[in-house]
């Protein structure tokens, strides 16, 4: 049975988070509820990243089957007019049959912005997390470049992470930007597990305020403890970059980071 692939894009900021809950709206419900009044019966969606709430997305992708598929068009501008303002699908497509958002991702990419200036910076209130003290982002540099590589991330992972273990493959940890400016840590993996990067970012923000060294980064990785890292950095500031198939990873689902 073909597959429908769509990619995503949202302003989490006052949503409870891609899955259904029943404490507020939610970009799943949203999405679902689009889809049944194109189709006219209900279709449920499966999402390569369960974003948490206040988190946004660029590159959000999910998938549902579909025996009779609409022309791609009506998935992209018929949704667009069905949506809110704040969630759009920027691209569908078909996939072949076994084709799922969550399990056949390869990897993700997140972005997170830090907006470093010396007053508020009100354009980016709802998109980044705004902090006046100046950052040494050549430290915080030279504390990502430690995460790197296959590492258990136990000591940045959720108390409440339902993963088995924690042990994940980091491609890439960038801090990209100058304190006193806007920062922003690029991180991607294979998988993550729950609060991961964001609280990846609260450790590198420490690291940025001198309140811990960067060589300090592997006896924290070693110490498999969370209340040794740094606190969990603001949802705001997150953003779903990208998801990738095919041979950019090797495979694996993430909890919400």
């Amino acid at each position: 049975m073909p597959v429908v692939k769509l990619v995503l894009e949202y302003d989490g900021t006052r949503h409870v988070g891609w899955q259904v809950q029943p404490n507020g709206p939610s970009i799943q419900a949203e999405v679902e509820r689009a889809l049944e009044t194109l189709h006219r019966a209900p279709r449920r969606v499966v999402a390569a990243g369960r974003t948490d709430a206040g988190v946004h997305a660029r590159g959000q992708v999910a998938s549902f089957f579909e025996r009779d598929p609409l022309p791609l068009d009506a998935y992209v501008k018929g949704m667009n007019a069905l949506l809110p303002p704040e969630v759009a699908v920027r691209a569908a497509s078909l996939e072949p049959d076994g084709f799922d958002a969550r399990r056949s991702a390869s990897g993700k990419r997140y972005r997170y912005a830090i907006e470093n200036g010396p007053t508020r910076a009100p354009l980016s209130r709802l998109a980044a997390w705004q902090l006046f003290r100046p950052l040494d982002a050549g430290a915080m540099r030279a504390a990502a470049a430690h995460l790197v590589g296959r590492h258990d991330f136990a000591s940045f992972q959720a108390s409440d992470c339902e993963c088995a273990h924690a042990v994940r493959d980091l491609r890439r940890c960038d801090v990209l930007g100058e304190g006193g400016g806007r920062i922003e840590v690029v991180v991607e993996a294979t998988a993550f597990v729950k609060h991961m990067v964001r609280n990846v970012v609260g450790t590198l923000v420490e690291v940025g305020h001198g309140r811990r060294a960067p060589a300090s980064i592997p006896a924290l990785l070693a110490a498999r403890d969370r209340r040794l890292a740094g606190a969990t950095a603001p949802a705001r500031g997150l953003c779903l970059e990208e998801v990738f198939y095919g041979d950019r990873g090797a495979g694996g689902a993430s909890q919400p980071s």
